[in-house]
């Protein structure tokens, strides 16, 4: 290893390699910035423009794009024809590549104008490192910081780095480059569904195991968006979970749902009581009575910052998560004292614009279901209370997040009785509708295809339906709510959720 060539925007350790290489006997040559920090701390090193004889141009567009560079990196060194060409040529091997790129996954979130964010895409890194990784037998190739120490080490032991390392090293480059295109691809295209699916996440951490103990699983966030999933702080417990976090999600989108102070309770992806409330305080105890026993080792959610009665409260039972806007200080005391209770702070609301499903060879892609109804179409003789309207505008909340088929029994802004995840909707309908013992208003995610659920409903005391409507049965739903003196509401708008 006689060359090195380092151009990095993030020079965190960057002097510790350099002061390492030069101990080592490598010569150092560099790059704009780069070039003027390793000058400022001593360190030996030549410009870029002086191997080339070509200074930078374009405000720095240009400047490492030159083949006295990429010949350097490009030249297979067992090849007898390539060392002869660039021996005649005058350019020397470059032996190590070091190179971070410019910070367009932060910078592209920022409030930027379009012609600035473009500026951060970056073309001669993506240039030298994809070279270096080509021909990572003879290049070293570093891209991440957290490398540098692991390759020095290999170096000080034998004097080089082994091939194994060396295939990492490559691999890494285009695994970050993937992300990266996908990024600039993203941006701008800015077509929901492109010819290819480009998606830029990055591991925020490997998981303990997936749904089960045998899976094994990790956690990518977007590099594109602040949204609430990778931008939460979590203030206690242990170490997040698979399920964990897609409970988590799930529970955070239905408070985020409301204006009002709201509360949920969920359990395997799925609520199993929610509430709105005078105060915090009052919206947790309304929304745990919707399912003592379900709430038990589950997550509760709340839209507001958690005061000490509310955490005081919440410390009755086992819970797995509390995630909320803010804690008291006080309210944090109590909660910590269980010091397996993950309390997550979260003052993001959700603005998911996309969800993605894999299957087996293939990933489907749809838009979220963020439209709640078309209209607030009256099909009955009777005319719902407006309480009961506000119940129902409530249950199409609620409902939204029930696995189908999905059937919420409401009263006064609070979810009595919960089905979902039935094969057929007057099972979800007997199910929400014995555990509400009292309810007024039923809300369901879809049309009804008999009028078997109108009869349900009206054994329990039903006075007012919601739902999409649509069915050719439509009418004998709407004759069974007359009948039996329900006021019913059409939608015009379905909430499955598979």
């Amino acid at each position: 290893m006689k060359r090195a060539l380092i151009s990095v925007y993030n020079k965190e350790n960057v002097l510790e390699l350099a002061n390492f290489l030069k101990k080592k006997g490598v010569e150092i040559i560099s790059t704009g910035g780069t070039y003027k920090h390793l000058k400022e701390n001593n360190i030996p090193v030549k410009e870029v423009s002086e191997i080339t004889g070509f200074e930078e141009i374009l405000d720095g567009r240009v400047k490492t794009l030159h083949p006295y560079i990429h010949s350097g990196i490009l030249a297979i060194r067992d090849n007898e024809k390539h060392m002869e060409t660039i021996n005649k040529k005058g350019i020397e091997p470059i032996d190590i590549v070091v190179v971070n790129l410019y910070p367009f996954f932060e910078k592209v979130k920022e409030d930027l104008s379009f012609e600035d964010k473009i500026e951060f895409i970056d073309i001669g890194g993506p240039t030298m490192i994809r070279a270096a990784a080509k021909n990572f037998k003879d290049v070293i190739v570093l891209t991440d910081v957290n490398d540098y120490s692991d390759v020095m080490e290999q170096i000080e032991k034998t004097g080089d780095v082994d091939f194994k390392t060396r295939r990492k090293l490559a691999g890494k480059v285009f695994n970050l480059m993937s992300a990266y295109d996908a990024a600039i691809s993203n941006f701008l295209l800015e077509e929901e569904y492109p010819e290819y699916l480009s998606i830029s996440y990055k591991k925020s951490s490997e998981l303990r195991y997936g749904e089960n103990p045998h899976q094994s699983a990790a956690y990518y966030t977007s590099t594109m968006e602040d949204s609430p999933m990778n931008k939460f702080e979590q203030l206690n417990g242990k170490e997040l979970s698979y399920n964990n976090i897609k409970d988590m999600d799930i529970a955070w989108k239905v408070v985020c749902e409301f204006d009002e102070i709201a509360c949920c309770g969920l359990k395997h992806n799925s609520p199993c009581g929610v509430a709105l409330g005078e105060s915090v305080a009052d919206a947790y105890k309304k929304a745990y009575e919707c399912d003592p026993v379900s709430i038990f080792g589950g997550i509760v959610a709340l839209n507001r910052k958690v005061d000490k009665e509310t955490a005081e409260e919440m410390a009755k039972i086992f819970l797995e998560i509390v995630i909320a806007p803010d804690f008291d200080e006080d309210a944090l005391e109590v909660l910590k004292k269980k010091k397996n209770l993950r309390v997550i702070k979260c003052d993001i609301k959700t603005q998911s614009k996309q969800e993605l499903a894999k299957v087996d060879g293939g990933i489907l892609v749809q838009s979220s279901d963020n439209k709640l109804m078309d209209e607030m179409k009256l099909v009955t003789e009777n005319k719902p209370t407006e309480q009961q309207l506000k119940d129902m505008e409530f249950g199409m909340k609620v409902v939204k997040y029930v696995k189908s088929n999905a059937i919420v029994v409401i009263k006064d802004g609070v979810a009595k009785g919960i089905g979902g995840g039935q094969v057929n909707r007057i099972w979800a309908a007997s199910h929400a509708l014995e555990r509400a013992e009292e309810g007024t208003v039923l809300a369901s995610d879809a049309f009804f295809p008999f009028g078997d659920v109108v009869q349900e409903a009206a054994k329990y005391g039903i006075k007012a339906i919601v739902q999409p409507g649509g069915s050719i049965r439509d009418q004998e739903s709407i004759d069974e709510c007359n009948k039996n003196g329900i006021s019913m509401v059409f939608t015009g708008i379905r909430h499955f959720k598979h």
